[in-house]
């Protein structure tokens, strides 16, 4: 399983990647949404990280320099596999949600949701694109282990 996880951790990696570059060559053209988006999914996933470790979390919706982006996916991703590698998978964590309301689950659970957490949103920045005729980043899991 932990295998499996760190292989879908390098997919969101890469993608979240081919979202910045894109992002960042049409951003004369693209609306503050777009950037949000991103900015969104970059962070959801440090909290989730940070959550299972204990860290200060980001807030949900902040806005990050962009050229920081590409650096907080880096560090994102580093803490995923270091958490995928030296945790107990089963390991319930208590923490609060971005409400205050108190919550447990699985570390596995947590860290799978932060994965499909950021598939659902390159989908939406890819909806964006499409209605700004800018050509959608084929982020399909099957397409990268091709």
């Amino acid at each position: 399983m932990k295998e499996k996880l760190i292989d879908l951790f390098e997919y969101t990696y890469h993608f979240n990647n081919e979202m910045i570059k894109i992002i960042s060559k049409h951003k004369d053209v693209l609306d503050e949404r777009t950037v949000s988006l991103i900015n969104h999914t970059l962070n959801a996933q440090q909290i989730w990280n940070a959550r299972i470790s204990g860290q200060t979390t980001f807030e949900v919706w902040q806005i990050n320099p962009f050229e920081s982006l590409e650096e907080i996916n880096h560090q994102n991703f580093l803490k995923s596999i270091d958490i995928v590698q030296n945790s107990d998978l089963d390991e319930r964590v208590e923490y609060r949600n971005s409400r205050g309301t108190k919550f447990e689950n699985s570390i596995f659970d947590m860290l799978f949701h932060a994965v499909n957490h950021s598939t659902y949103h390159r989908g939406q920045i890819n909806s964006l694109l499409k209605q700004n005729n800018i050509q959608p980043v084929m982020t399909d899991y099957i397409f990268y282990k091709r």
